[in-house]
Parts: structure tokens; C-alpha cells; sequence
């Protein structure tokens, strides 16, 4: 949980709000829905980019992760197409989700719908250094290498 002191600030496009919302006391993602004012289709294999009405400050050392509905992706075959889209701690600009249509039938979205989940994570940054590397058993094997 993030401290008192390192809330997450909201700010709504709608004047009837859209902060994200914990379904249950469980959920790891907050549900963001569809700001939209008419609906909108995506016909399969195609994606859009949804507006949230949602823009937010997060606290430096946090990210934002975009993440799909397993319940979309189940039914419909509708997901985050960048999964999982990252919102840094110095964007204010709108959340927007790009979801596309994996599915064989044009899904409808309609304004208010959840499209997608927010999870806010802390952040580990690296010191990059070049070099040499070490040696591991593993090596230069990519892709199946270990036979999985």
C-alpha cells in the first residue's frame, strides 16, 4: 500500500468523476472505464485507443501499469494491445488504452464500460555500465533454450 504521504492524485475529464475504483478489497488493479460520449466499435483485428477521462501524479520511484480484463480477453477476445502500458510518475497527460480486437466479431464499447485495470507499482532504476560479462551456463541461449 502506498503511504498516506505518496497518494496517487486524480484528476477527472467527467464532471461525474472517473476515478479508477477497486471492485473488491482483494483486487490488485483499480477498473478504468470508457469515457466516451457515443459507442464505440472495434471491428476484429483492428485496435483503438479509448480515452479514460482519467489523468494522475504518482509519486517519484512509482509507475502506473495499464493491464487487460481477463474477463475481455476471455469472452470477447479484447485486450491491451501494449500490455503492460506504463504510466510514469511524470506524465499528467490523459490515460488512454489502446485495446484491440483478437476476436472473429466486432466488440462494442459503450461509455462507462471497464476496459482495462490499473496497478500502481514501485519502480527499481539501474546503474548501466559497459563491460565485459560474466559467463553463465545459459549464455547466448535465447528463445526455448532451456527446452521449454
Amino acid at each position: 500500500m502506498i503511504a498516506p504521504s505518496e497518494s496517487v492524485r486524480v484528476a477527472c475529464e467527467a464532471a461525474d468523476g472517473c476515478e479508477p475504483v477497486y471492485a473488491t478489497d482483494g483486487a490488485a488493479g483499480a477498473d478504468l472505464r470508457a469515457h466516451l460520449r457515443e459507442p464505440l466499435d472495434i471491428p476484429p483485428r483492428q485496435r483503438v485507443r479509448v480515452p479514460t477521462g482519467v489523468r494522475i501524479a504518482l509519486p517519484v520511484g512509482f509507475e502506473a501499469q495499464v493491464r487487460p480484463r481477463s474477463g475481455l480477453a476471455d469472452r470477447f477476445g479484447v485486450t491491451v494491445l501494449n500490455a503492460p502500458g506504463t504510466i510514469d510518475s511524470d506524465y499528467r497527460g490523459e490515460i488512454q488504452v489502446i485495446l484491440v480486437n483478437l476476436g472473429e466479431e466486432t466488440f462494442r464499447i459503450h461509455p462507462g464500460d471497464r476496459i482495462a485495470q490499473l496497478i500502481v507499482a514501485p519502480i527499481t532504476r539501474a546503474l548501466f555500465h559497459s563491460g565485459p560479462l560474466s559467463d553463465t551456463l545459459r549464455g547466448h541461449g535465447g528463445f526455448g533454450s532451456t527446452g521449454a
